[in-house]
C-alpha cells in the first residue's frame, strides 16, 4: 500500500511541477509582452511645458474670451482705423502682464 501511495504522491508532485512550469512560462511571456508594449508605446506628457500650462482649462478659456470681447469692443466703439490698430497692438502687448497680475498663484 505504501508503494502505491508513494507512486501517487510522485505523480501529484510531477503534475504540480508541470503546472508551476507552465504558470512561470505564462507569467514570463506576459511580462515580456508588457515590457515590449511599454517600450513601443510613446510616452506622452500629461501637461505641456509652455506658459499656458500654468493655468487651468477654465482660466485659459477665460483669457481667450475676455481678449476676444475686448477686441470686439475696440472694433465696435472706436471709429478711427489707426487708433483701432494701436489699441489692438497695445492690448496684445499688455495681455501677458494682465494675465500674470490677475491669475498669478505665487502669493
Amino acid at each position: 500500500m505504501s508503494k502505491e501511495r508513494a507512486r501517487r504522491r510522485a505523480a501529484r508532485e510531477a503534475e504540480l511541477a508541470r503546472e508551476r512550469a507552465v504558470r512561470r512560462r505564462r507569467v514570463a511571456r506576459r511580462e515580456r509582452r508588457r515590457k515590449l508594449v511599454r517600450r513601443l508605446t510613446p510616452q506622452s506628457r500629461r501637461r505641456s511645458a509652455g506658459r499656458l500650462a500654468r493655468h487651468s482649462r477654465t482660466e485659459r478659456a477665460g483669457i481667450v474670451l475676455l481678449t476676444l470681447a475686448s477686441l470686439i469692443l475696440i472694433w465696435a466703439l472706436v471709429d478711427d482705423l489707426a487708433l483701432r490698430i494701436a489699441l489692438v497692438v497695445l492690448l496684445l502687448l499688455v495681455l501677458p502682464a494682465i494675465v500674470v497680475i490677475a491669475l498669478d498663484r505665487r502669493t
